[in-house]
């Protein structure tokens, strides 16, 4: 934890005073109730320390402390004042943004000599030699003719006046949209030593916006660091617009690839982005990579970077987790032109600034640290058939030890390039880095406002829920977050959050109040659209619980057995879960065995992305247990023994036995029975509520992938990928619809993870074929009684 300095800069730290005083009603006559409690976004006096590195995987870039400050606090990039300047005076404060961007540093960026590097790399000749494009020991010339689509990539570089110029414009343009765009100070300094040093920085975000290639350089050159070069996975068609992009240091997709995917199955892009990717890191260069959290596109770049520092090419890089939270995330255009350019600008001049910005920027760690210490283990990755199916179709709860191997990630197609292919050990390697990325940047994100709301509406009050509750449940909510060491982007008075939470989701929620009731009630909406933002929104909550999400999912299939066997009449249940009413009491003992075995088999149905891959899926487990007991949802209570644990003398009464000395894994314990333990449901009201609003979590992505699985026979198969996940989808919403509720199951990416799970268990199988990759069902699950227990196994865990 970090103190909280009471200065000037932290001030910026509560809701944004523009939109404090601008704040639109919320509906005709209707104000929330005036409250006296304020929400603090620290525990007393401190802060939640995020973005430093893993102690498993980077103890030694952890104990680096490069001058961090824990007390800097936060500062808000649009509020450039004359203090930030050289010059004082009326007239200063009316061009002190234009004065404060000419006196920021811009490092320069040599692109002399670049193409001929590139094209004297042995992958690049490769490439070209196995395309028939040029012939083996070809002049150069001929080689230039082959690499023109590419030389404007190679020759992207960062000039100093039309950089100044664009970030000017984007302070200007960003004013309009946002409130604020704060950013943690604290790990600046150890960004600046690690500069000064000549350590090669790599920054790595989850992908969200657009936005977020834009915000990464402006912050970098707002506070005189390196601005980076940029990969952008957008295709912008409208040439002068390309020229600009990339005298600013973005690297864009070629003309002729739609797609970043179309882009990667080309040999030579491949070849030519590593050669370049090998001279900017000589030149001394930063980069900034954005990874997909659905399909791990943009993974490839640090693929690259990780084979270049293996083969030797590179000594060494410094990856940085940045996390960026919204409170309303920005569209974002799959191909951009000057037109859809300007029509976006006109909508956002014609808006008012909604909803700030939360960017922190974690603690520099080393890849090849990382990669050559042993610490990051991956030899026990499985594929997930091979971990889950013998439990699914022979109930032997043993087979479920180990790793999920998420291959895709990473594809081999990406190393169509290379002069030879890894070991599987390798690319293992390199995906763990990818995973251990979307963790890390995804754990650095704030909870926004907006999230904690729209979790509260849609896992715990989905009926609808008074304002005075809502706020109880908000201060609640916020110091169980910042308990579990997460930041908070929010800060000030009770009323005022709820209120401006309220006001950034008004077009989703239902806003009405009876004569008779002071407080309004607030509804979600139930409609798709509504259901699949406010499910967006509380991404982040869920990835703060998802070690209590995982082990109240096994609790609840617990209770969902016993309820079936009918053992306890407490404890009732419908088809796909299970539901207390009224004042019931769960007088029901769970197995501590049984419970682990139940949370280790959730483990590996879950995404990529909420599990660290440092962490095995045991110990996750574990630790989804013990968290469940620490939040006072499980009593742990020990079995009764025959002879007490303490009585030395009576256990001692047999024979002695002995160990080997020289066993690595001897312990005093090990001559003894392991202790045997129970769990039981604490009584008090309030607990099944909180074991229900956690299994909750899980929910949607859960009913997603029972929904497929009864969907399977509805298509014919073979079907391309691509259209398969489209079908999928279209029947996930068809589904929602007719039943009229569920519609958080029915997003794209719901869609996409739901088959790319089935993929893994083996329920799917690619067949690669020249137009493509297509799906079919395997001959195994082609059987409806496999398909059958599939569903079974899933919809156990499922809470209605």
């Amino acid at each position: 934890m970090e103190q909280e300095k009471n200065d000037g800069i932290n001030k910026d730290t509560v809701l944004p005073l523009p939109i404090q005083q601008n704040r639109p009603a919320l509906s005709c006559g209707l104000k929330i109730r005036k409250m006296m409690k304020t929400v603090l976004p620290c525990l007393g006096k401190f802060r939640p320390v995020v973005g430093q590195c893993c102690h498993q995987c980077t103890p030694d870039s952890l104990s680096k402390k490069l001058g961090q400050n824990y007390s800097l606090g936060f500062h808000n990039l649009l509020s450039v004042n004359e203090t930030q300047t050289r010059y004082r005076g009326w007239l200063v404060r009316r061009v002190c943004c234009a004065l404060f961007v000419s006196g920021c540093k811009v490092y320069g960026s040599p692109v002399s000599g670049r193409v001929e590097r590139v094209c004297q790399s042995n992958r690049v000749k490769k490439a070209l030699t196995a395309e028939h494009k040029a012939p083996e020991g070809g002049d150069g010339h001929g080689q230039l003719d082959c690499l023109s689509p590419f030389l404007p990539l190679i020759n992207t570089c960062i000039s100093s006046g039309i950089l100044r110029f664009v970030c000017w414009a984007m302070l200007k343009m960003f004013a309009s949209v946002f409130g604020s765009i704060q950013v943690n100070l604290n790990h600046l300094s150890a960004l600046h030593r690690a500069s000064q040093e000549g350590s090669l920085l790599v920054y790595v975000y989850v992908r969200q916006s657009a936005v977020d290639c834009a915000l990464i350089p402006l912050v970098l050159f707002y506070h005189s660091l390196r601005v980076p070069y940029t990969v952008c996975p957008l295709q912008i068609k409208n040439a002068s617009l390309r020229s600009i992009l990339q005298k600013v240091g973005v690297v864009l997709l070629p003309p002729s690839a739609p797609t970043e995917e179309d882009a990667e199955m080309d040999t030579l892009y491949q070849s030519v982005m590593t050669a370049l990717v090998r001279e900017l890191l000589h030149e001394g260069q930063a980069i900034s990579i954005g990874v997909s959290e659905r399909s791990g596109l943009g993974g490839q770049w640090l693929a690259r970077i990780r084979q270049l520092i293996k083969e030797g090419s590179v000594p060494d890089v410094s990856l940085v987790p940045v996390g960026i939270s919204y409170d309303c995330v920005p569209k974002t255009y799959i191909q951009v032109g000057l037109k859809s350019i300007f029509q976006w600008l006109w909508c956002l001049f014609c808006s008012r600034p909604e909803g700030s910005v939360r960017i922190h920027l974690a603690q520099p760690f080393s890849v090849k640290e990382m990669c050559e210490s042993g610490r990051c283990r991956v030899d026990e990755w499985l594929p997930l058939q091979d971990l889950l199916l013998p439990v699914i179709l022979n109930n032997r709860a043993g087979s479920a030890f180990g790793q999920r191997r998420m291959s895709w990630l990473l594809p081999s197609s990406y190393y169509a390039s290379e002069l030879e292919e890894p070991s599987r050990s390798e690319r293992n390697l390199s995906i763990a880095i990818i995973l251990h990325l979307i963790f890390s940047a995804t754990s650095c994100m704030a909870v926004m406002p907006t999230s904690l709301m729209s979790s509260l509406l849609l896992y715990k009050h989905r009926k609808g829920v008074s304002t005075s509750v809502l706020c109880r449940d908000v201060a609640w909510l916020t110091e169980e977050l910042l308990f579990r060491n997460k930041d908070v982007g929010f800060g000030g008075s009770l009323t005022e959050v709820v209120h401006y939470s309220l006001s950034l989701l008004a077009p989703h929620l239902i806003i009405a109040a009876a004569p008779s009731k002071k407080d309004p009630l607030i509804v979600p909406c139930p409609s798709l659209a509504a259901t699949l933002h406010l499910s967006y929104m509380a991404k982040t909550v869920t990835h703060a619980f998802i070690s209590e999400a995982v082990g109240a999912c096994a609790v609840s299939a617990m209770l969902c057995e016993v309820a079936h066997s009918g053992v306890s009449s407490s404890v009732r249940s419908d088809v796909e879960g299970v539901e207390v009413k009224g004042d019931t009491e769960f007088d029901v003992v769970l197995c501590q065995s049984e419970l682990t075995a139940r949370t280790l088999q959730l483990c590996h149905l879950l995404p990529p992305g909420f599990m660290p891959p440092c962490q095995s899926s045991q110990s996750f487990a574990l630790d989804a247990i013990d968290s469940l007991v620490r939040c006072g949802i499980l009593i742990q209570e020990e079995v009764p023994r025959d002879v007490p644990i303490c009585d030395f003398w009576k256990k001692q009464e047999g024979p002695l036995t002995w160990t080997t000395s020289d066993d690595p894994y001897h312990s005093d314990s090990d001559c003894e029975e392991p202790d045997l333990c129970s769990y039981k449901i604490r009584q008090p009201s309030h607990c099944p509520e909180m074991l229900f609003f956690l299994c909750r979590m899980l929910a949607g992505h859960l009913r997603a992938l029972c929904w497929t699985t009864i969907g399977l026979d509805l298509f014919e198969m073979p079907l391309a990928e691509a259209e398969f996940v489209a079908q999928i989808h279209s029947h996930l919403c068809d589904t929602a619809n007719k039943k009229k509720q569920h519609y958080e199951s029915c997003s794209e990416e719901a869609a996409h993870t739901a088959v790319r799970t089935l993929i893994d268990l083996g329920v799917l199988l690619e067949e690669w074929q020249k137009e493509g990759v297509f799906l079919a069902v395997s001959p195994l699950f082609q059987l409806s009684e496999n398909r059958q227990k599939l569903h079974r196994f899933i919809s156990q865990y499922l809470y209605n």
